[in-house]
């Protein structure tokens, strides 16, 4: 979302591919972050390219940030057994089996290495500017509810009171 005065128009990121709009929300899934995880984990970027991601993602925060963004960043952790829980409760169901595959359970015996990964993501990539919020994910309600109140909290410190 935009704050205060600022140019309209498109936000353009470096390469000119549009961002967001003035006053629209947009939300980025692993967007950047996949760098310095998947990338770095699985293999799929040399070790020279997802670390130089760290500054990559920290220089793209700021131009955010710098262009009138709110910029606010969640992890939703889960725990290692829960995660167990969904994908076994997921291939049981004839309604959901699809969304569990192999390479799911491949990266599931990767957990250490997402974690370390993860762990070196928070120390590179959290600052005043864009600082991380990790949420405890193991019950969804809870996490969509401590994501509303942070946002809340927020936006009210950027625009005043709701």
């Amino acid at each position: 979302m935009q704050k205060g005065k600022a140019e309209s128009g498109r936000r353009k990121a470096e390469g000119g591919r549009r961002m967001y709009r003035d006053w629209e929300t947009a939300i980025f899934d692993r967007s950047w972050y996949g760098r310095v995880l998947v990338e770095r984990v699985e293999g799929f970027a040399k070790k020279e390219e997802w670390k130089r991601g760290y500054r990559e993602i920290n220089e793209m925060e700021r131009t955010l940030v710098d262009n009138g963004a709110i910029l606010m960043k969640f992890f939703l952790h889960i725990t290692k057994s829960e995660q167990l829980r969904r994908f076994e409760r997921r291939a049981a169901d004839p309604y959901k089996h699809w969304k569990i595959s192999e390479e799911d359970w491949r990266n599931r015996r990767k957990w250490k290495e997402h974690l370390a990964a993860a762990e070196d993501m928070f120390r590179k990539t959290n600052a005043r500017l864009a600082p991380w919020n990790l949420i405890e994910g193991n019950y969804k309600w809870y996490a969509r509810i401590k994501i509303m109140k942070l946002l809340v909290k927020r936006l009210e410190q950027e625009f005043g009171r709701l």
